[in-house]
């Protein structure tokens, strides 16, 4: 059994064809995508002159848009595969970008900014595709902790780096900022066509119905399961962003640095540790399906230690350390639970409707994103300790639905590595 998980692993762990420099362009992307979304309001009103009110319609509007694109994005991965729609979005973005200076009345900016939220919401989907599409097995757990970590690296950067541009340059920096936005999105497209695909594997049962479209994904209950566990995690994500300012300010009556210093740690520990942490849980053989459960159990005592905290509401000194401890809590959970679901997606979806799947799956993401901001402020108005309560069951139902699911899942989806055979997990037995 020794001797075949060795190879197994050593297999599945085999580097990818252009792995580098599809994690730089992740970098570096990242790196942008930080320039902007932290001051994304008062980036838009700056570069293109437009109003507060305005901007703030244009950006929801499009948002909506973009949402609803995601299937195409899907069916233009299946037709033309992830790579080449991952560079046209990465085109769109460095042409937007360069744009948004010039853009600014309200039409022109909304051009420029429909098209490109067109692309910044499918990008997740067409990423998470390029993954299955160049890595198999382990790699994709691998792959999938590596891009976490650099994507919250390089957003903390570009956090940093326009704080900088802005203390020299003053409210003008943002124009400079959106083409150092162009220029990073343009130079991650050339270092991402670098890449190539892993060898085709075994064809897969359903090879021949890709014409079936999202029928066909409609018609996989594992994997809607699946995408509904993922729906119900997706509210703990967005709870940090969303929740945790809101419930420190009101119900806790607490400093706002505390959120400043709870983002940085998340970040710190995103960046510093993630890999680390997923590299563990693989080496341990455990199943994805399992693993993603336990990031979902640690999300559920996270927010249950909220509800404990707003009960006692002890001083400002205990609060701030228990805060982090759950903070830390929260983000074990996060760094367990993302790599393993990731690829327990990626790789629980048909190859040739590899990008319909996986367009299903992040509009369930998308979907509690959009929905969080009023279903916690709703709840927050009721009792402080009530949103944390809705997202401990959400968390635990997760947690059960994962493992309910494991034996309707594909086994290659289940397993980063091929389980041994039952007859090299039992002795051999001779006759007396």
């Amino acid at each position: 059994m020794a001797v075949f998980r060795g190879k197994a692993s050593e297999a599945g762990e085999a580097k990818v064809a252009g792995e580098r420099s599809l994690l730089l362009g992740i970098g570096i992307s990242a790196i942008g995508i930080g320039m902007y979304v932290p001051f994304s309001l008062v980036f838009f009103h700056h570069v293109t002159g437009l109003s507060f009110t305005l901007v703030g319609l244009v950006m929801t509007a499009t948002g909506v848009a973009g949402l609803a694109f995601m299937p195409l994005a899907g069916s233009a991965v299946d037709r033309f595969g992830a790579q080449r729609v991952n560079l046209v979005l990465y085109g769109i973005r460095a042409l937007g970008f360069a744009l948004y200076p010039f853009a600014g009345s309200l039409p022109a900016f909304a051009a420029v900014a429909l098209v490109t939220a067109l692309a910044d919401r499918s990008f997740s989907v067409v990423q998470q595709s390029l993954i299955g599409e160049v890595a198999r097995g382990a790699a994709r757990d691998r792959l999938q902790a590596s891009t976490r970590a650099l994507q919250n690296a390089g957003m903390g950067a570009g956090a940093l780096l326009v704080s900088g541009v802005l203390a020299l340059w003053g409210t003008g920096g943002f124009t400079y900022t959106a083409w150092a936005n162009s220029l990073a999105f343009a130079l991650a497209g050339l270092l991402v066509s670098r890449v190539r695909p892993a060898p085709a594997g075994p064809a897969a049962p359903s090879a021949g119905r890709s014409a079936a479209g999202y029928r066909m994904v409609l018609r996989d209950r594992p994997f809607l399961g699946l995408t509904a566990a993922n729906f119900l995690t997706a509210l703990g994500y967005a709870a940090l962003s969303v929740l945790f300012p809101l419930y420190l300010s009101t119900w806790l009556a607490a400093p706002d640095s505390l959120t400043g210093a709870a983002f940085t740690l998340n970040t710190a520990l995103c960046a510093g540790i993630g890999v680390l942490v997923a590299g563990r849980v693989r080496r341990s053989g455990a199943r994805r399906t399992r693993s993603a459960a336990l990031g979902a159990l640690l999300f559920a005592a996270a927010f249950a230690g909220q509800i404990v905290l707003g009960t006692l509401r002890p001083g400002q000194s205990a609060t701030l350390g228990a805060l982090l401890v759950i903070v830390v809590v929260y983000t074990l959970g996060e760094l367990v639970h993302s790599p393993s679901g990731g690829a327990l997606s990626v790789s629980a979806a048909p190859e040739p409707v590899r990008g319909r799947y996986l367009a299903t799956y992040q509009l369930s993401h998308s979907l509690a994103t959009a929905l969080a901001p009023s279903l916690f402020t709703a709840l927050l108005a009721v009792d402080g300790r009530l949103p944390w309560a809705v997202l401990t069951a959400a968390a635990l139902g997760a947690a059960l639905a994962l493992l309910r699911l494991e034996r309707h899942l594909p086994a290659e989806a289940v397993h980063a590595e091929p389980p041994a055979p039952a007859a090299a997990r039992r002795p051999a037995t001779t006759a007396a």
